[in-house]
């Protein structure tokens, strides 16, 4: 069976058309070539080149031969390139699972990132998935990487890496007596109805969101409970009640909302990249370094926030 040093051999002599200076273009003594040459064509049971004395000429079956050489060296070297590039994280196929609240902030911003950083990688999108469900999806090898809210209790097989932190702002009816003002009080809110997370579906929104609450002053009073931010924005400018959101909620127009920056700027829950420390996927590695630029060149969040 032909080899891929035997195809080269062949393909050099057939384009130079004499044997030494294909020898030397192949780095190789014109003896053995020539003997590679009576070997390939003995294996073939064909005769491509005609010798004479004078030149050497392709017999009609090395014309053909040649073409598909030339297809299989250039698939062959293609070949050689994205294993290579596979080996280096920069092809192949990447899960990534993604909370709700990263949809709006993170999740765009960075995907662009890997496009133009890694156009050879796949990306399989999971979401949009709770935090909690992320960790498990982690936990059983079902994505390679998260992008979820940073809780306090951390699995110690995962490594964490903060990408994105952020305030909270207000989703307001634009009717609502504070739709006026550019900057409210969080204290102002007391009383108002409030539509949150319910804390068995979103226990770090719903946290943060009444932490927030008591350190202005007072509890929430709860209307709804809604799973989905954008489920939230919808019930608020439905009249139903008010939301605190992520401020990179603002991308998401809703008529009838408005959204105001809260005085103080209390912090929403950081946003992070999760994966496997034991984890030796090229692809994971070569994401990570994306995730590391954006983290270290992303321009200032929406309303104060800070990317790390």
């Amino acid at each position: 069976m032909a080899e891929i040093r035997h195809l080269r051999y062949f393909v050099a002599v057939a384009e130079e058309l004499h044997f030494g200076r294909a020898a030397a273009r192949l780095h190789v003594s014109q003896s053995p070539l020539s003997q590679q040459i009576i070997h390939l064509e003995s294996e073939l049971g064909v005769a491509l080149l005609r010798r004479t004395k004078r030149r050497v000429e392709l017999t009609p079956a090395g014309e053909v031969y040649l073409k598909e050489a030339r297809r299989v060296l250039t698939a062959h070297a293609r070949a050689e390139e994205a294993a290579r590039r596979a080996a280096r994280g920069e092809a192949g196929r990447l899960v990534l699972g993604f909370a709700g609240s990263a949809a709006y902030g993170v999740l765009p911003a960075l995907l662009k990132a890997a496009r133009e950083r890694l156009p050879g990688l796949g990306v399989e999108l999971r979401g949009e998935m709770l935090s909690s469900e992320l960790v498990r999806a982690l936990e059983e090898d079902e994505v390679h990487l998260a992008i979820l809210l940073r809780t306090s209790t951390e699995n110690p097989d995962l490594a964490v890496s903060v990408v994105y932190r952020e305030p909270f702002v207000v989703a307001l009816p634009a009717d609502h007596r504070l739709a006026r003002m550019r900057l409210v009080d969080l204290g102002d809110l007391s009383g108002e109805p409030f539509i949150l997370f319910p804390r068995r579906r979103g226990a770090v929104l719903h946290d943060a969101v009444i932490n927030a609450c008591h350190e202005a002053g007072f509890g929430p009073t709860v209307a709804q409970e809604a799973t989905e931010l954008p489920t939230q924005v919808s019930l608020v400018a439905s009249g139903m009640g008010v939301a605190l959101v992520p401020a990179s909620m603002r991308s998401l127009r809703y008529e009838g909302v408005v959204y105001r920056s809260l005085r103080g700027r209390p912090r929403a829950p950081d946003t992070a990249v999760a994966w496997r420390r034991e984890s030796e996927n090229p692809v994971v590695r070569s994401f990570l370094g994306v995730v590391r630029d954006f983290a270290g060149d992303a321009p200032n969040p929406p309303d104060g926030a800070s990317s790390v």
